[in-house]
C-alpha cells in the first residue's frame, strides 16, 4: 500500500515542469496516494551508522507557475521511508557517491531506494555500455593522447566525451588531421589526469540520438529521437535538439532485450538508453528523463507503468 516516499532531487524551484521526469513521478505518487518528502544533497547526513536526512512534506500540481509547496523540513532516518527515489542529476563526483554510501545504509536498513544506489556508484553510464560490446559502436576509453590519436586515425571521426558529463556538455566531434585535437584532448584528459572517452562517429544522428526508456528491463515502446538542430552536431535536448517521438525499431528492441537481464540483475528499475543508428551509446541511469515528452505526443502515462511496477512487488 502507499505509504512514504522520498526524493532526492536537484533544488525543485529551479526544475522545468513541462520537461522533468521526476516530477512527472511525483506527480503519479501523489496521485496514488503516496505522501511525498523532499531533500537536496545537503540534507543528507550520517548519525553515527544511520542514515538521515532532512525531510520537507512536498506537495506538487501541475501548473508551470505554482507546481510545489514545501513544509517545515525535520531530520528523519531515512531507514523509516518505504520508498527513496534516487534522482540527483550528475555529475557523479565525489559528492554522489558519498551519497549513494549513505542511500546504501538506508536500503540495508529496510528502504528501498531506486535506483540501486550500488548500480549509481558502480555503473557509469558511459564506460557500462561496455560491457554489451555486440551493441555498440568502436569505442576507447584513456587518458593517454596518443593512443586517442591514433583511435582517430583509424576511425576518421570521433565522438570524444568527458566520463561525467549530462545533457551534451563537454562533447566534441573530431576527425583524423582536426588542428584543434590536440587541445581537445589536453582539456578532455586534463594534461592526461583524467580518463575520456571516443566513440566513432555515427552519421545516423542526423535522424536522431534515440531515448528508449526501459521499466523493470522492459521498454517504453516509443523513443524519444532527440534531433540536431542547425551546425549542431549535439542531440542533447539541453543542446537545443528537437524531440520526436518514434515507435521502436526491431534493432532497439533487441539492444534493449541484450541489456536488460543485467539491468535487472543490479536493481535498475528506471533506465534510459541512447541510441543512434544501430549503436548503443549510453546508459543513463541517475537521472533518465524524456517522461513528459513521450506522455505528451503518445497519450501515455509512464511514470504510472513505473509505479504499477513498484507497487506490484519487488523487481
Amino acid at each position: 500500500m502507499p505509504s512514504t516516499l522520498a526524493v532526492l532531487m536537484d533544488p525543485i524551484e529551479k526544475i522545468r515542469v513541462k520537461k522533468d521526469s521526476t516530477f512527472a513521478m511525483l506527480l503519479e505518487a501523489q496521485r496514488r496516494g503516496w505522501t511525498l518528502l523532499y531533500m537536496t544533497q545537503g540534507d543528507l547526513a550520517l548519525h553515527g551508522a544511520e542514515p538521515y536526512a532532512r525531510l520537507a512534506p512536498l506537495s506538487v500540481q501541475d501548473d508551470p507557475d505554482d507546481w510545489f509547496r514545501l513544509g517545515d523540513a525535520v531530520w528523519r532516518d531515512l531507514r523509516t521511508i518505504d520508498l527513496i527515489l534516487a534522482r540527483k542529476d550528475p555529475p557523479v563526483d565525489a559528492q554522489f557517491v558519498y551519497d549513494t554510501m549513505v542511500l546504501e545504509l538506508a536500503q540495508r536498513g529496510g528502504a528501498r531506494v531506486v535506483n540501486d544506489p550500488r548500480s549509481l556508484r558502480d555503473a557509469n553510464e558511459k564506460l557500462f555500455t561496455l560491457q554489451f560490446p555486440q551493441c555498440i559502436a568502436p569505442t576507447l576509453v584513456a587518458r593517454d593522447a596518443a593512443e586517442l590519436k591514433r583511435f582517430t586515425a583509424e576511425h576518421g571521426q570521433v565522438v570524444l566525451k568527458p566520463l561525467d558529463g549530462m545533457g551534451g556538455r563537454g562533447i566534441f566531434r573530431s576527425h583524423h588531421g582536426d588542428p584543434n585535437l590536440n587541445v581537445l584532448l589536453e582539456t578532455l584528459t586534463e594534461n592526461g589526469r583524467q580518463l575520456a572517452i571516443a566513440q566513432q562517429f555515427i552519421p545516423q544522428i542526423d535522424a536522431g540520438d534515440k531515448r528508449i526508456l526501459l521499466i523493470d528491463g522492459e521498454p517504453v515502446p516509443y523513443a524519444l529521437a532527440r534531433i540536431p538542430q542547425g551546425d549542431e552536431f549535439r542531440g542533447n535536448l539541453a543542446a537545443g535538439g528537437k524531440g520526436v517521438g518514434v515507435p521502436l525499431s526491431e534493432r532497439d528492441r533487441w539492444i534493449a532485450a541484450e541489456v536488460a537481464p543485467e539491468l535487472r540483475r543490479r536493481g535498475m528499475v528506471f533506465v534510459g538508453l541512447d541510441v543512434i543508428g544501430d549503436y548503443l551509446t549510453e546508459i543513463n541511469i541517475t537521472s533518465p528523463t524524456c517522461i513528459r515528452e513521450l506522455d505528451a505526443q503518445y497519450g501515455l502515462n509512464i511514470a504510472g507503468q513505473l509505479f504499477d511496477r513498484l507497487e506490484a512487488g519487488q523487481p
